[in-house]
């Protein structure tokens, strides 16, 4: 009786064994996948109260983990990043429960006419905000008369997304307000973003101070100058959306 050769046998196992590798590859990606976005729950409020409470605190952290590997970066918080991702997120959804579909969704002129769904809505609100730690990320450099590169940059833009953070939902919420047809609330939004403003621009000017070793006055000037270039750069693309 003819019996198949070994390597047939082991050609056939290893045939078997290959679909087999790929589910566990497969469950062990959704296991890993779960974890994180789980952990969201537990890590994104714990950022975010940190973000609020000690804001230079969260930015001196940001830069001392970039110098970490890289498996051993942001292991009791959110990325930066990632931090203001979600925040965005989350004041989608409450203008969602508040006001319903945005004006930006339903308009169909302009460059609005590009934002169709709530996921480019919220993507075109991450570049708008982003707008923000790089400009003030790029002043840095070049106050450092650093050359401006994708490495020099990464890190100040990291210590830059977690005040960014409460900021956009500080002006995500006043904004919701002054949409309502009641004048205490359109009063009460646009003092949130008064004070927002006025919030981040101070922790700014401390933040500028700091790193650059100047004066409080000087480094206030540069934080200005850094928040009208950010005002700017929104501003230009306002027209578009309209």
């Amino acid at each position: 009786m003819h019996r198949p050769r070994d390597g047939r046998i082991g050609s056939a196992e290893n045939l078997c064994s290959k679909p087999r590798m790929v589910f566990m590859q497969l469950l062990k990606s959704l296991d890993d996948l779960l974890y994180e976005v789980m952990s969201w729950l537990v890590f994104y409020p714990v950022t975010l109260w940190r973000s609020i409470r000690h804001p230079r605190a969260m930015m001196i952290y940001a830069d001392a983990e970039l110098k970490d590997r890289p498996e051993q970066q942001y292991t009791d918080t959110l990325t930066p990043p990632l931090f203001l991702l979600l925040t965005l997120i989350l004041s989608h959804l409450l203008e969602l429960t508040v006001l319903g579909e945005s004006t930006l969704v339903a308009s169909r002129r302009g460059l609005a006419a590009l934002i169709t769904d709530d996921t480019t809505l919220l993507i075109f609100r991450l570049l708008v905000f982003s707008v923000f730690p790089l400009v003030m990320a790029a002043r840095l450099v070049r106050n450092k008369h650093r050359k401006l590169t994708r490495d020099t940059l990464r890190q100040p833009f990291y210590s830059q997304c977690y005040p960014t953070g409460p900021f956009a939902l500080l002006i995500g919420i006043g904004s919701i307000g002054t949409q309502l047809h009641r004048p205490e609330a359109q009063l009460g939004g646009l003092v949130l973003i008064l004070v927002a403003l006025l919030w981040y621009g101070s922790l700014q000017a401390r933040w500028f101070a700091r790193q650059l070793d100047v004066s409080l006055l000087r480094g206030l000037w540069i934080a200005s100058i850094g928040m009208v270039e950010g005002i700017i750069a929104i501003a230009l693309m306002a027209p578009l959306l309209v």
